[in-house]
């Protein structure tokens, strides 16, 4: 596996500056698809400005001062992908990544106390013995609980313990936020699903897309900050 990209090549979700160089740093193979994340040295040179080179990046982390989900992470190429919270403990600010409306991936600065939150969509679950039941996340964690929810439906988590804090279930009336498709980055109320293909609202407005790029977000409200 290369340790760098093209940025002429690199993927349509990254908003890089294509011309400011060759290359750019390719994350490593992990709980994100290439084109959903970004390297985390990526992150904090380019989008954040906390460092120039990937040298003054390394240093950076291995001063254990970048926390990804509350862990905190050494590798410049540790992927970082949809509803990640990374937080920089000597700043004392935390952001979340998630898609605009044109599909491609930012970077927003959150609260403190939003930060110990994080959205996990259930994407397929395991009975183990005992009859406990371990969800597998969209973003590769497996969470082991006592909790009743469907594929389809959210996880709210705590950071960094992964306590599940509440089921967000796909239903009528919840909130969801559009990860694909022309209307990535919507947020609006989900009404019904029809086959594959699901109807959500925007002001009153109905619109159609595919039951995969819905994420429940929060049943009332958003349970997280969506500024696009």
């Amino acid at each position: 596996m290369k340790n760098h990209l093209k940025r002429i090549a690199s993927p349509r979700t990254w908003t890089i500056d294509r011309k400011g160089g060759i290359f750019t740093t390719r994350p490593k193979p992990g709980t994100h698809k290439l084109e959903d994340g970004l390297a985390l040295g990526t992150v904090l040179r380019d989008f954040l400005g906390l460092a120039k080179t990937t040298s003054e990046v390394k240093k950076l982390l291995n001063n254990n001062q970048i926390l990804v989900d509350g862990k905190a992470r050494k590798d410049h190429r540790f992927i970082v992908g949809l509803f990640d919270v990374l937080t920089i403990e000597s700043a004392k600010r935390s952001y979340r990544l998630y898609f605009d409306r044109k599909g491609r991936i930012i970077i927003k600065e959150i609260s403190v106390e939003e930060a110990n939150l994080k959205p996990c969509q259930v994407i397929g679950k395991t009975v183990l013995a005992g009859g406990k039941v371990q969800y597998h996340l969209h973003d590769g964690k497996n969470v082991l609980t006592d909790v009743k929810a469907k594929v389809g439906d959210t996880l709210l988590l705590s950071l960094p313990k992964l306590e599940v804090k509440e089921v967000l279930p796909l239903q009528k009336g919840a909130t969801v936020y559009l990860t694909k498709g022309k209307h990535s980055g919507d947020v609006g109320q989900f009404k019904e699903i029809i086959k594959k293909e699901a109807i959500y609202l925007v002001d009153k407005t109905e619109i159609e897309t595919a039951k995969a790029y819905l994420f429940v977000i929060g049943k009332d409200k958003a349970m997280i900050t969506i500024d696009n």
